[in-house]
């Protein structure tokens, strides 16, 4: 289970960082970033991946008010296609660090990807499993990003965003080849400007 051992390693305050939405065709990417207090860390922390959402829905209340300062923040479709989905990643993480109300003088980023943060950066390659600070940072991320997501099923009826978040789940191929793609469809990706070059044409729903 994540632990504090790699925070308390560290010159503090230190942030745990991590995102959600890399893989989707469709919505932004979020990132998070948390202070944790040593202790006052929520009990059941884990990678988001591995909790139920009622679970993650529970943690991210205590995250919240436990936490010495959290962010969350997001790289639009439009500097996903601008910028390329690593580079917007960062973007996302840098706006979530620089949201935070206690500055850090240390980030541990989930992944192995060093991007450049106002503040010292250490990688650590499964870190949602390893650090409670990320892993705090990964339930963030998720939930903010999976209301998003259903508010976008709302405004974007019948391609099922609610249900599988803008990933290429069946149900999503299958609306996407009747209704066409929708403004926040990620339109760089390679399935998505299949369909085009295939004569389905993009809808207007501004």
């Amino acid at each position: 289970m994540p632990d504090m051992l790699l925070e308390k390693a560290c010159p503090g305050p230190v942030c745990g960082v991590d995102e959600a939405g890399r893989g989707p065709w469709a919505g932004p990417v979020s990132a998070a970033a948390v202070i944790l207090a040593p202790r006052k860390v929520p009990k059941g922390l884990n990678d988001s991946k591995k909790l139920t959402a009622r679970q993650r829905a529970e943690l991210e209340g205590e995250i919240k008010h436990r936490a010495v300062a959290w962010a969350v923040a997001y790289a639009t479709v439009e500097e996903i296609g601008a910028l390329n989905i690593l580079q917007a990643t960062g973007l996302a993480m840098r706006r979530a660090v620089e949201a935070l109300s206690t500055p850090p003088a240390f980030a541990l980023i989930d992944g192995n990807y060093r991007f450049s943060l106002a503040c010292e950066v250490k990688t650590v390659v499964g870190g949602d499993g390893i650090s409670a600070s990320i892993a705090a940072a990964s339930i963030l991320a998720k939930t903010a990003r999976d209301r998003l997501m259903e508010e976008m099923d709302a405004a974007y009826p019948g391609y099922g965003f609610a249900a599988h978040k803008g990933y290429g789940a069946p149900a999503h191929i299958e609306a996407l080849s009747r209704l066409g793609p929708c403004p926040i469809h990620r339109m760089t990706w390679a399935p998505l400007r299949d369909l085009v070059a295939a004569g389905v044409d993009p809808i207007n729903q501004d």
